[in-house]
């Protein structure tokens, strides 16, 4: 943890710096070209991050593509694009695997089968965290608000069982 701790500190002086270039610069110019390095830096830093995190999913190959996405978009789009690009991703991705997961909660042997065939447990707990709280909604849309509509019994759902589940399945 140590050596993040200082890599976290390093990124933070570099920002840190180019600020106070741009506070301190006698004129305009100077001032738009710090400004311009640090969105510059910063969209470096976004599309960087996005990469590690993919790559640390497990999925490699979608992180260099999505990070090529990525700075292309923020390329045409700018910040904004590669925001909502990766929101979109985010929220679909979450989606589908969130749908998934209640599935399987429900027992259904096409889930588990889908699951068995995509997942290592590793890989689905790294994913489970990451989509957490699309579980929540996919659950409240899914299951809550229809069953209220539709005054039917719900099945209560416990996060914490699916991942002792698929610990089972996948290993």
């Amino acid at each position: 943890m140590k050596e993040y701790s200082y890599l976290i500190l390093t990124i933070l002086a570099l920002f840190g710096i180019i600020l106070a270039g741009a506070y301190f610069s006698p004129t305009f110019e100077e001032q738009k070209s710090f400004l311009e390095l640090f969105y510059l830096s910063g969209a470096l830093l976004f599309i960087f991050s996005a990469l590690v995190i993919f790559a640390t999913i497990g999925f490699g190959s979608f992180a260099i593509y999505g990070a090529v996405f990525l700075a292309a978009v923020m390329g045409i789009y700018g910040i904004e694009g590669a925001l909502l690009i990766t929101g979109m991703t985010y929220f679909v991705w979450g989606s589908i695997f969130a749908m998934q997961v209640l599935l399987f909660y429900h027992h259904l042997k096409s889930a588990t089968q889908w699951f068995k065939e995509r997942y290592t447990f590793n890989s689905f707990k790294y994913e489970y965290y990451i989509f957490y709280p699309m579980l929540w909604i996919a659950y409240l849309f899914l299951e809550f608000i229809p069953s209220i509509l539709f005054r039917e019994d719900f099945l209560r759902f416990i996060p914490s069982k699916i991942l002792k589940e698929m610990k089972e399945v996948l290993e």
